[in-house]
């Protein structure tokens, strides 16, 4: 679930030539560190690789051809190329966007949906076509590249924020879900410290999440991606059928009486609640871009999957991206539509939680929520390793491996996100301050920088440049807006209003 960035910090990648690529710096690579001159690609040294860089995924996704000196010309195809950048854009995001479409109505949310995908998509060609001009295939090399160490730094930060949000969805899964599960094994509902979601994050960290990332290779959680994409594809057909199981409006014997009464309800057995609205605008509405902009980031893992490419050329990775982004824009639009149609204005902003309003016990419902489970907590080590490793370089560390350190930042970590799963009240949040921020740098602001900046061959007055500037500008208005309006529907909350929580 949104695993891939996880490579972005784990090596310097070389350049491959490039057959849309008009400019000599395509076959050169300079030092990731000091970037003081180009120079051949047989003549560099990856020596700003710490010891634990060089254990992550050796076996399964980097290999040893990473660290050769001589130009590797890829060995993924096609498909899998495809495939991979799905697992890459797939995430805990799409488990919100029913309640983005309940807060913006269908044709609106069509709309957003539609025009994030094309940004997305233009992102990606800007990218690419950075990559070849500027000689590096490291989204923070680029950055070194274009600004220096403030390009550099904000690079590292804008994945490590948004690895960090990811990682934060994926404890809040656990939070919301694990309690339901219990319960239904347990055929409970008494509130004991065992169905406690703050408890239950705890004990998942201490017990699974924390031994997991204390260890240096975490090879064999490579197919990780590969499983979550699955889990999201069963949950989406749950969410499908389900919508032909769940009358509307629910009966009132029918709706589950362990619903949370502090919680605003919506009155889900009147009728008029069931017509669908196309346009809706409201307090909530301003989550709904950032919400869009956190399921689709998965810029930092487009250059290493480009490196990967076999025969690869920047037209064959952008229909590579063109594929991608248009099958999860298919499950993406199932998933909000038939979710929200579902519950309409009722839906919560973790979809999946929003079931136990109606199901005590389902059958169908424990396998997903079970299998879920087990896909986050799994990738809650991968998505933390790139985290650490960032920590680890802006805190000057040597290259030698240590394992006090290493520990040391790792539970840190660890206390921060749990601290923050326990004590902000909504996953809503996560997704809308992480897509208004970091994952508005990555898709708007930071490839449109690099492309005005590297890429020399175009003037400022070119038809390229020109756009490239406009996504800037409309990228730096994305981020200033959503996170204003974010802020002060936060201020409002906490001024009276009561906010909307999942207990």
């Amino acid at each position: 679930m949104n695993k891939a960035p996880a490579n972005t910090k784990m090596s310097s990648f070389n350049i491959a030539p490039d057959m849309d690529c008009s400019s000599s710096n395509s076959n050169e690579y300079s030092s990731y560190q000091d970037c003081p001159a180009k120079v051949p690609l047989n003549g560099l040294q990856y020596s700003d690789m710490d010891a634990e860089s060089q254990n992550f995924l050796t076996d399964h996704q980097l290999g040893k051809k990473k660290y050769e000196a001589e130009y590797s010309p890829g060995s993924a195809s096609f498909g899998m190329s495809v495939f991979n950048l799905g697992n890459a854009i797939m995430g805990s995001g799409i488990l919100g966007l029913s309640y983005a479409m309940a807060n913006t109505g269908i044709a609106l949310f069509v709309i957003l949906l539609v025009a994030v995908a094309i940004f997305s998509l233009y992102s990606v060609h800007l990218l690419l076509k950075t990559a070849n001009e500027g000689g590096s295939l490291v989204y923070e090399q680029l950055g070194y590249k274009a600004f220096g160490i403030p390009g550099k730094l904000a690079a590292s930060c804008s994945i490590t924020m948004q690895n960090f949000g990811a990682m934060a969805s994926y404890l809040y899964i656990v939070k919301y879900e694990l309690p339901i599960v219990i319960k239904a094994f347990l055929d409970s509902n008494d509130n004991a410290w065992y169905t406690n979601g703050d408890y239950l994050v705890l004990l998942v960290t201490v017990a699974i999440i924390l031994p997991l990332s204390l260890l240096k290779n975490l090879g064999y959680l490579g197919y990780t991606s590969g499983f979550s994409l699955l889990c999201m594809v069963f949950f989406l057909i749950v969410v499908i059928y389900k919508k032909f199981q769940i009358p509307c409006p629910l009966p009132e014997n029918f709706i589950n009486i362990t619903v949370n009464v502090s919680q605003p309800q919506v009155n889900t057995t009147d009728e008029e609640c069931c017509k669908p609205k196309y346009f809706v605008f409201n307090s909530q509405t301003v989550y709904a871009v950032p919400i869009l902009t956190f399921a689709f980031v998965c810029h930092p893992a487009i250059l290493p999957m480009y490196e990967e490419l076999k025969d690869r050329s920047r037209r064959k990775m952008q229909n590579v991206a063109n594929v991608s982004f248009l099958g999860m824009f298919v499950m993406y639009l199932l998933a909000a539509l038939f979710g929200y149609l579902t519950f309409n204005e009722a839906v919560e902003p973790e979809l999946l939680h929003t079931y136990s309003k109606v199901y005590n016990f389902d059958v169908v419902l424990l396998i997903v929520r079970f299998a879920v489970l087990t896909a986050v907590t799994l990738t809650v080590p991968v998505v933390l390793f790139p985290i650490r490793t960032s920590v680890n370089h802006l805190l000057g560390a040597s290259k030698e491996f240590s394992w006090p350190r290493h520990i040391c930042i790792t539970v840190a970590l660890l206390v921060c996100v749990n601290i923050l799963v326990i004590f902000v009240p909504t996953i809503r949040d996560i997704f809308g301050f992480i897509g208004a921020s970091a994952a508005a740098m990555l898709i708007f602001i930071l490839p449109s920088a690099f492309y005005i900046k590297l890429v020399r061959k175009e003037s400022m007055k070119s038809v390229q440049k020109m756009g490239a500037t406009l996504f800037l500008i409309v990228g730096f208005m994305v981020m200033i807006g959503s996170m204003a309006l974010i802020i002060a529907d936060w201020i409002h909350n906490m001024g009276g209003a009561e906010p909307l929580t999942l207990n």
